[in-house]
């Protein structure tokens, strides 16, 4: 079946891994424009287009921002009760990732023009709604940078500390970060992950 959809496709597509080390070289400023173009050429509901993108060029505001996450993550570390060593070691990855990664992008979520409902479930409908949109504009934007010969890792930090995020980077109360894009060109390969067939993850009715 594959034979009938051009095999660049089933390149970029079967291609992209999760890629977390990168070397330092950084992005040019018309490579992240395709990036981004590429991720606001998504499906949304109502073609609402609730998603918002934040690119964190400043060295030091990336420091704030990863420091202040990382105080919150310490803390629901320890009140898991995790090992000490774990702790301090997932921190220093968590840090070093989000500091020298060459390109980091914040994609956030807005329901400033998606559909009012009066009723609780009409809201948390819309607000899924809203999140699908999102999600599938950051997915556009993986296979973009994939396309492009770089690698990325979709961190959902942000969504555990929504209001920090919100305030260190003085975003608008409307904007809710949705998670942390790094960027950059690969630094090693990642095998292929496992994936299951698609006749046990479908019901044909």
């Amino acid at each position: 079946m594959r034979n009938v959809v051009p095999h660049d496709f089933w390149q970029v597509l079967g291609g992209r891994r999760t890629v977390r080390l990168y070397k330092p070289d950084p992005i040019p400023e018309d490579t992240v424009r395709i990036l981004l173009d590429a991720a606001v050429q998504a499906p949304s509901g109502h073609n609402a287009q609730p998603w918002r993108y934040v690119v964190l060029n400043d060295t030091q505001l990336r420091q704030r921002l990863t420091a202040a996450m990382s105080g919150r993550w310490e803390r629901d570390m320890r009140a898991a009760g995790l090992d000490e060593k774990v702790i301090q070691a997932e921190l220093r990855f968590s840090v070093r990732r989000f500091v020298t990664t060459p390109l980091l992008v914040l994609p956030c979520l807005t329901m400033e023009n998606m559909d009012r409902y009066p009723n609780r479930s009409g809201k948390r409908a819309e607000h899924a709604m809203a999140i699908q949109s999102v999600a599938a504009s950051v997915q556009n934007l993986l296979l973009a940078a994939h396309a492009l010969g770089l690698g990325a890792c979709w961190c959902c930090a942000p969504l555990f500390c929504q209001g920090l995020v919100r305030r260190i980077l003085g975003l608008p109360a409307t904007w809710e970060p949705q998670a942390l894009i790094t960027i950059g060109f690969p630094g090693h390969a990642p095998p292929a992950p496992p994936r299951k067939a698609v006749d046990a993850l479908t019901r044909v009715l």
